[in-house]
C-alpha cells in the first residue's frame, strides 16, 4: 500500500500542530458559519491544513457578501486579522493573493522571506517550511525555594512532494522543573506528562526529548493515510474521554475515509505497557490498540459519532484479526476469548444560533444493565460521560469566548484485570489525565481585546476518590481492578458485598481547585511574551492534608504551545 498508493495519490496535506493558535479561530468560524459541513468533523484532531484553509476561505467568502446574520455571524476585525495570519501560516493551500505574506527585509536575503517562516521553499513539485522552536519560562512557586523553569529549543519541518506526499517532523530538547505537584506526578509514574522518558537534571528537574513525525498521502480522493509517531485527539472538549493528547506520543497508522456525510477513522497503535523505572538500556515491551470512530452529519450543524477501541497484548506481536478496518471490534474481541480491553462510546456536537456549540461524549468501558438498575454503585458499571458548551462573542463582546465542561468517570473505568491491557501508554493515561473515580468541572475564558493581545483564564475543580489503606477504589487505571477483591470469590463470603459501594468520589476523597490567568502578547508572527498566575489548592481531609501553591511565571516562546499544568 505504501509503495503503490502514492502513484495514484491526490493532493495531500500535513496537519496543524498541537496547540496551534489557529484552533481558536477555526472553532469560532465553525460556530459562526454553523452550516459549513467541512467544519463538522472538527472532533477529529489534528486538523488537515488543506481542509481547514478551504473551509476558512468558504466562511470568508460568505462573510464578505452576506447580510443575513441569522445564517452567518459576521467576522470581527480581529477575526479577519487572525484569518490573514492563518492563511499566511498555511500559504501552500491558500488560493488568494500572497503579496502581503512577503517580508520587507529578509534576513541575509535567505531567511524570513515570508513573515511566519524562517525558511520557505515553494517550487514545482516541492514545498518546504523550516522554523525554529523556543520556549524559555521562569517562575516562582510559593513554598518552594527552587525556581520553576522550562527551557526548550528545537526545530519543526513540514513539506509536500508533488502535492501528493506530505511530511512533518518536530524535535525539541527540553529541561524543566515544574511546580511541586508536577514533580510529584513524575516521581509516582516514572514519566513526564506529555512526553515519557526522561533523565534527571539538577537533582529535582528533568531533561527529555520530544520527537514527533509522520508521512501522509491520499490513496484515493476520499481516503487519507497517515503513518508516524505523534498524538491524536477525539472530541470537542478541553478533555477527551475517548482519546486525549495529554500523554506521550506513539507509533500509529491512521486511515481516514471521508465521503458523503460520513467520516470514518481507523487508528492502529503500538503502545508501551506499564513498566518500572528503566535500569540501564533495555527494550521495553509493547502492546497494541485498534480504534474506530465513525461520525455522521445529521445536518450541516449537527454531528454524531460512534467510537470503539480494543487494547491488547500478544507477547510483543500484533493480533492481525484486528486489522480489518470495517468490522466491529467487539465481536472480534469476543471471538478471541474476551480477554482484551474493549470500549465503545457515543459523541455529539451541535452548533446553535451562530454563537453556541453544545457537545458531549458517553463512554462504556463495561456496562451491565441489570446491575445499573439494581445497584448503580456496582464496580462493573464502568462508564464515563462529558457535557460541555461554548459561547462565542459572549454577551455581545467581540472575541470574548466562554466554555464550560463537566466530566464524570466511574471507578475502575480504563483499568483491566491485567496490567498490559489497561487504557494507558508509557505510564500515562490515554484519556482523562486523572484516571477515573472523579467528577470534574472546567470553566474557560478566552478574550482577544486587540490584535496582538490574548487573555486566557481557566478554572478546574474536581473531586476524586483515592485508594485508601491499600484498598483499590478504582481511581488508578494502572492498578488491576481485581485488586481489593471486587470480583466474587467463592472462598470469601464477603466478596459479593465488595462488588458494590463504588460511588464516584468513594474512598479517600480528594478535592482540587486549579486556576490559571495568562496574558500573552504576540511580538511578531508566532513569537509571544507570556505572563501567568496559577493557584492550586489540593485537599485530602482524611489525611488532614491541605496544600496550596501559587505559581507566577514569565517567558518567551516561538512556534510552540505554552507548557501547562492542568491537573
Amino acid at each position: 500500500m505504501f509503495f503503490i498508493c502514492p502513484f495514484y495519490a491526490t493532493a495531500q496535506s500535513t496537519y496543524l500542530q498541537q496547540g496551534d493558535k489557529a484552533y481558536q479561530l477555526l472553532e469560532r468560524l465553525e460556530i459562526k458559519s454553523r452550516t459549513n459541513a467541512d467544519f463538522n468533523f472538527s472532533n477529529l484532531k489534528y486538523f488537515s491544513r488543506k481542509m481547514m484553509v478551504q473551509a476558512a476561505e468558504a466562511a470568508d467568502s460568505i462573510n464578505k457578501v452576506t447580510v443575513d446574520t441569522k445564517q452567518f455571524s459576521k467576522l470581527t476585525a480581529i477575526d479577519e486579522y487572525n484569518l490573514q495570519s492563518f492563511y499566511m501560516g498555511n500559504s501552500e493551500w491558500y488560493s488568494g493573493s500572497k503579496d502581503a505574506f512577503t517580508s520587507k527585509k529578509p534576513v541575509l536575503k535567505t531567511f524570513y522571506k515570508t513573515k511566519p517562516n524562517m525558511l520557505e521553499v515553494n517550487t514545482k513539485d516541492f514545498f518546504l517550511v523550516v522554523n525554529p522552536m523556543l520556549q524559555v519560562t521562569y517562575g516562582k512557586e510559593s513554598n518552594n525555594d527552587e525556581k520553576v523553569f522550562v527551557n526548550s529549543r528545537g526545530i519543526t519541518i513540514r513539506g509536500l512532494i508533488a502535492n501528493k506526499i506530505g511530511f512533518s517532523t518536530t524535535l525539541t530538547d527540553n529541561q524543566e522543573r515544574g511546580p511541586g505537584f508536577f514533580q510529584g506526578w513524575i516521581n509516582a509514574n516514572t514519566a513526564v506528562p506529555g512526553v515519557g522518558f526522561y533523565k534527571s537534571f539538577k537533582n529535582t528537574a528533568v531533561d527529555y526529548f520530544d520527537v514527533r513525525g509522520y508521512v501522509t498521502f491520499s490513496a484515493t480522493k476520499y481516503i487519507n493515510i497517515q503513518f508516524g509517531h505523534d498524538k491524536n485527539f477525539i472530541g470537542n472538549g478541553y478533555r477527551s474521554l475517548f482519546l486525549s493528547d495529554w500523554g506521550n506520543s506513539y507509533l500509529f497508522l491512521k486511515l481516514n475515509t471521508r465521503i458523503w456525510k460520513l467520516n470514518y477513522q481507523n487508528i492502529f497503535m503500538e503502545l508501551m505497557p506499564v513498566f518500572d523505572r528503566r535500569a540501564g538500556d533495555r527494550v521495553l515491551d509493547k502492546k497494541y490498540q485498534v480504534m474506530h470512530h465513525l461520525s455522521y452529519n445529521i445536518s450541516k450543524s449537527v454531528n454524531v459519532g460512534i467510537f470503539e477501541a480494543v487494547t491488547f497484548g500478544r507477547r510483543n506481536h500484533f493480533d492481525f484479526q484486528y486489522l480489518n478496518p470495517i468490522i466491529f471490534l467487539r465481536p472480534v474481541e469476543s471471538g478471541n476469548g474476551s480477554g482484551d480491553k474493549a470500549k465503545v462510546g457515543l459523541d455529539f456536537k451541535a452548533n446553535v444560533a451562530n454563537h453556541f456549540q453544545f457537545y458531549g461524549q458517553l463512554l462504556f468501558d463495561e456496562f451491565v444493565l441489570n446491575k445499573l438498575k439494581n445497584d448503580k454503585n456496582n464496580y462493573v458499571n464502568k462508564y464515563a460521560y462529558q457535557l460541555g458548551a461554548k459561547y462565542i462573542d459572549a454577551f455581545g463582546i467581540p472575541n470574548l469566548d466562554l466554555q464550560g465542561e463537566i466530566n464524570r468517570v466511574r471507578p475502575f473505568t480504563y483499568s483491566h484485570y491485567d496490567s498490559v491491557s489497561n487504557y494507558t501508554h508509557y505510564n500515562q493515561p490515554m484519556a482523562h489525565p486523572l484516571g477515573a473515580n472523579l467528577q470534574e468541572f472546567i470553566g474557560i475564558v478566552k478574550y482577544q481585546p486587540a490584535k496582538k493581545w490574548y487573555v486566557y483564564a481557566r478554572a478546574i475543580y474536581y473531586y476524586q476518590g483515592l485508594d485508601s489503606a491499600g484498598y483499590n477504589f478504582g481511581s488508578n487505571p494502572f492498578r488491576l481492578y481485581s485488586e481489593g477483591k471486587p470480583l466474587v470469590d467463592p472462598n470469601d463470603p464477603l466478596s459479593a458485598q465488595r462488588q458494590s459501594g463504588f460511588a464516584v468520589g468513594g474512598g479517600m476523597k480528594a478535592t482540587c481547585l486549579n486556576a490559571l490567568l495568562q496574558l500573552s502578547y504576540e511580538l511578531k508572527e508566532n513569537l509571544y511574551i507570556d505572563l501567568s498566575l496559577q493557584q492550586r489548592s489540593y485537599k485530602v481531609p482524611l489525611l488532614n492534608s491541605n496544600t496550596s501553591n501559587t505559581l507566577i511565571t514569565a517567558g518567551i516562546r516561538l512556534n510552540m504551545a505554552k507548557r501547562v499544568y492542568d491537573f
